[in-house]
């Protein structure tokens, strides 16, 4: 066999085993090797000992760092190729100018750092470059995320600040918070974002809070509606301007942990600890759900309505020939949970597909504005881009998203043509709807919006990411 080290390295080599198992209390493998190799205490004393004492550990942790280091580039290589196997010749000559193909990809454009504990939850303000962070330090912060810069911190909740979003009346857009303080606060950003009202209500934590857009005329909701879920096991719909909850919608058995609105403001999907998805029309006389969707076997921790520019994806997977009328803004929905999985449903209660990747509890969902994808985040650290019309498969992951657990995730809404439709209220808030067209005939009308391709991610890590084109 033909020596790779040279004579001096292999000397070093041995002198470092002695001094590695002599320092480690083994001295008579120590002194049987000094005996082999003719080290006698003149060649090998004391302060040679000590010289050559750490030096294999050092050694063999820097090999053990490039390793990882080799190990993440054949990761990240592989993820690209995946990316590149997965895309046709069309995408790729179109990825670059076409929002609808765009995908988050590392690094992000901002990584910032403020909040001392988790943060729960983000929203993007419909109309400027504000985004909104809640955490379990108590605060909810409010950054600039095209600067990449802190611009508040808000401070009035005395527990953990579990979800926010942006929305509101006619004319006046308010940032919402609820807490595990029982309470859901609301803010007003043109007046230094001033805490203007406070509703109780709840038993006990709140823990998700949506407004309701405006949806076409005669329907039950104006922009002044909210929806709150929380550990109650119910839901209730506040009315912003007076404060007052107007419903309580009742039917889960255990915490209610998300609940998302359809773009019109008619129905509800809502998901909990009782391992359930519920649809609500509440524009109906009655607080019952609509459907039940039954099919996980862990608790649930978030859920999302498609946009109708997913129908055309969806539909094929729920047998249908043709995809619903994009005025029907119910038609398929999207559930994570703790085992691990994605479900995606349709409004009859069916289990469309199962999608499998994930490593851990799936914690938020997102569908892509332009209806191709369903972006999740997980306690696995990771991202991860699910093609629909490729029958759900995992296209893209960003393996770490964050350093620890990924709690949740957000889409920037889009530019709308029209913007006194946003400030009204419109469907185009922080991403639900974004890029639905206008529907014709006798749906609701709703403005052109361009789709801005800019996500947030936030985590245990304290981070908040901003991924963007």
């Amino acid at each position: 066999m033909s020596r790779i080290l040279t004579s001096r390295q292999a000397d070093e080599l041995h002198k470092s085993i002695i001094a590695y198992l002599a320092a480690n209390n083994l001295p008579n493998t120590a002194a049987a090797l000094r005996a082999e190799l003719n080290l006698d205490d003149e060649i090998f004393d004391a302060a040679t000992a000590k010289k050559y004492e750490t030096l294999l550990e050092k050694k063999w942790t820097s090999i053990v760092r490039l390793q990882k280091r080799t190990m993440d580039l054949e990761s990240r290589n592989a993820a690209l190729q995946s990316e590149l196997d997965n895309a046709t010749p069309t995408s790729l000559s179109r990825r670059n100018q076409d929002p609808t193909s765009w995908l988050p990809r590392d690094p992000p454009r901002y990584s910032l750092e403020s909040h001392r504990d988790t943060i729960n939850c983000v929203a993007f303000h419909p109309i400027f470059s504000s985004i909104a962070s809640g955490s379990d330090d108590y605060t909810v912060k409010v950054w600039d995320w095209e600067l990449g810069e802190l611009e508040r911190t808000i401070k009035g909740h005395t527990r953990a600040v579990l979800d926010v979003d942006y929305g509101g009346p006619r004319g006046g857009i308010l940032l919402a918070s609820c807490s595990s303080d029982l309470t859901i606060k609301l803010w007003n950003p043109a007046d230094d974002y001033k805490n203007i009202r406070t509703l109780p209500g709840h038993d006990h934590s709140v823990s998700a809070v949506r407004f309701i857009p405006s949806g076409a005329a005669g329907a039950p909701s104006s922009g002044n509606l909210l929806v709150s879920a929380s550990r109650d096991k119910s839901l209730k719909i506040w009315d912003v301007t007076t404060g007052y909850c107007v419903k309580t919608l009742q039917g889960h058995t255990a915490w209610v942990r998300a609940v998302c609105p359809s773009f019109d403001g008619r129905f509800l999907i809502s998901t909990g600890d009782d391992m359930t998805a519920r649809l609500w029309d509440i524009s109906a006389s009655n607080s019952e759900p609509k459907q039940t969707m039954v099919g996980h076997e862990h608790y649930n921790e978030c859920c999302a309505l498609a946009p109708p520019t997913s129908y055309q994806y969806l539909a094929p997977l729920a047998g249908l020939k043709k995809s619903p009328p994009a005025s029907s803004t119910a038609e398929f929905m999207a559930t994570g949970s703790r085992d691990k999985t994605i479900k995606l449903w349709d409004s009859r209660g069916s289990c469309l597909m199962t999608l499998v990747g994930h490593d851990n509890w799936v914690r938020a969902l997102v569908f892509h504005p332009g209806g191709k994808y369903l972006l999740s985040v997980s306690d696995d650290k990771s991202l991860r881009c699910w093609d629909l019309s490729q029958e759900g498969k995992c296209v893209k992951v960003l393996s770490d998203a964050h350093d620890r657990f990924v709690t949740c995730l957000r889409w920037a809404p889009g530019i709308a043509k029209d913007i006194t439709a946003i400030s009204s209220g419109s469907p185009a808030q922080n991403g639900e709807n974004i890029g639905t067209p206008k529907s014709k005939g006798t749906g609701p009308a709703f403005p052109d919006v361009q789709i801005r391709c800019v996500i947030a991610t936030g985590g245990v890590d304290c981070r908040l990411k901003i991924f963007a084109n």
